[in-house]
């Protein structure tokens, strides 16, 4: 039985709103291509053909819509980015054949990120004899390999991904492209790629949007275990193994609504694993008790193993779960990764970072209740209170948080999220910023477009916040 992070009546409706962008257009749905073609589609159009090289270019131009349009306005946006995607000349994914052929794939990544790097890749499909592809698309999983020789990681790699029992569902498994220095999964490099998989595989009819999942094992398992919380936003489920990165590294925090798996050998002592592994789980029970039903965790230290465990039972578990494109309560820690922070999570857009260095990161708190939406900004300070005397490794720490007086954040609404057709009340750090009818705009459907790249998430009305403007206004 597949089971939802998100009331069952939400997935619903979210899963149809994907489904639409396959079906035909309705009457509205003319009316607002033609709107777009008269208007502003060339605009839209040559705004996304940018946003491919330059993600700092924003849409300014207001398009006025009505709140009913909003599914129409959609669909005639997403096709615009489709259509921009298709003709950006990239490599693109091939169409899947069956894994077990052993199709392989290369994407050749930019030399200023790391010289001389191809990342290969198997990219095929699973299936029941006898079972047709899923008719809500397929699930997608990205599986990162441990260090080693990486032809003999990567081929290992494919030979027990083919084991597992997940199918029908669908696999893109890397080979790392460098080995030395450049050895790890969440280095710039990398991000480029996993960022070009999910907007290709999140443009694909044929890949369902909320059912996209990471694991890892060892080198693999600290890798995934990283990105899990970095894209926490895009993941249904992530299930690093034999693995462990202290929680600096991969904020707990930040899975609030991903499905979150962590396996490893209670003898697995290397680099302190079996001790992070503990840590993390510490953590996830503590915030899952102080916010029940949205911290979904399975860790498990398991009893006389080292650092090799059975593999097999993470991607079944994993797949139970789906995405919700839509919470209405999230905590995101937006740490930087290899130098590198997220702009946006969930429906909140970074515009201007309230933390200026990276001594310090930035954490929002989001809750929505009926119409009363409240975001609280913090500034969080880490300080080390455990550390490895051998490696220097920073293993445990403890945060302090204080009010943002910085910064600038978008808030994106919609349908799924509040009542548009009645007030919203904007509630930031405690000061009332908006109260009132947020008007739908195309613009904010373009830009929610060009920032996540996720047909789920295409926003209609926002509302942008100036940290330092609270105490004044106020």
């Amino acid at each position: 039985m597949i089971k939802s992070l998100l009331p069952k009546k939400n997935y619903t409706r979210s899963l149809w709103v994907g489904l639409a962008c396959c079906m035909a257009l309705p009457v509205l749905a003319q009316q607002a291509d033609r709107n777009l073609k008269e208007k502003k589609r060339t605009e839209i159009a040559s705004f996304f053909d940018r946003r491919m090289t330059d993600e700092t270019t924003v849409f300014t131009s207001s398009i006025r819509m009505k709140l009913k349009e909003t599914e129409t306005y959609r669909k005639a946006v997403w096709q615009l980015w489709k259509e921009a995607n298709d003709a950006y000349k990239e490599d693109k994914l091939p169409q899947p054949t069956p894994l077990s052929e052993a199709s392989a794939g290369h994407w050749n990544l930019p030399e200023e990120l790391e010289p001389k790097a191809v990342l290969n890749f198997y990219w095929g499909r699973k299936e029941k004899a006898g079972t047709p592809a899923p008719a809500e698309g397929w699930p997608l999983f990205l599986y990162l390999h441990g260090s080693g020789p990486k032809a003999q990681e990567w081929a290992t790699g494919l030979k027990i991904c083919s084991r597992f029992d997940d199918a029908p569902s669908l696999y893109f498994i890397p080979q790392i492209p460098n080995e030395g220095a450049y050895y790890r999964w969440y280095q710039r490099s990398k991000q480029y790629a996993w960022e070009k998989l999910l907007r290709q595989a999140l443009l694909s009819d044929e890949i369902n949007p909320n059912r996209i999942y990471l694991f890892g094992i060892s080198e693999g398992g600290y890798g995934s275990q990283r990105l899990a919380s970095f894209y926490a936003d895009y993941w249904a489920g992530a299930g690093p193994m034999a693995g462990g990165e202290p929680l600096k590294n991969a904020p707990a925090e930040n899975l609030g609504n991903t499905a979150f798996s962590l396996r490893t050998g209670a003898e697995d002592k290397g680099f302190y694993r079996d001790r992070l592994t503990g840590y993390t789980a510490a953590a996830l029970d503590s915030l899952q008790r102080l916010y029940p039903n949205r911290y979904t965790h399975w860790i498990e230290l398991i009893p006389g193993r080292g650092h090799h465990i059975d593999y097999a039972p993470t991607t079944p578990w994993l797949k139970q779960y789906i995405r919700n494109p839509y919470p209405k309560h999230f905590i995101w820690e937006n740490f930087e990764m290899d130098g590198r922070y997220r702009t946006g999570f969930y429906n909140l857009r970074v515009d201007e970072r309230s933390n200026t260095d990276t001594n310090t990161r930035t954490r929002y708190e989001l809750d929505i209740e009926g119409n009363q939406v409240s975001l609280k900004v913090d500034e969080v300070t880490y300080r080390t209170i455990e550390k490895d005397p051998k490696w220097g490794i920073e293993l445990k720490f403890a945060k302090t948080y204080t009010p943002a007086s910085r910064g600038k954040v978008t808030v994106y609404l919609c349908p799924e999220l509040v009542d548009l057709s009645k007030p919203v009340t904007l509630t930031v750090n405690g000061h009332t910023v908006f109260q009132g009818r947020v008007k739908p705009d195309v613009k904010h459907l373009v830009n929610s477009c060009a920032t996540f790249f996720d047909p789920q998430r295409l926003y209609p009305a926002a509302l942008e916040v100036d940290l330092a403007t609270l105490e004044e206004n106020h």
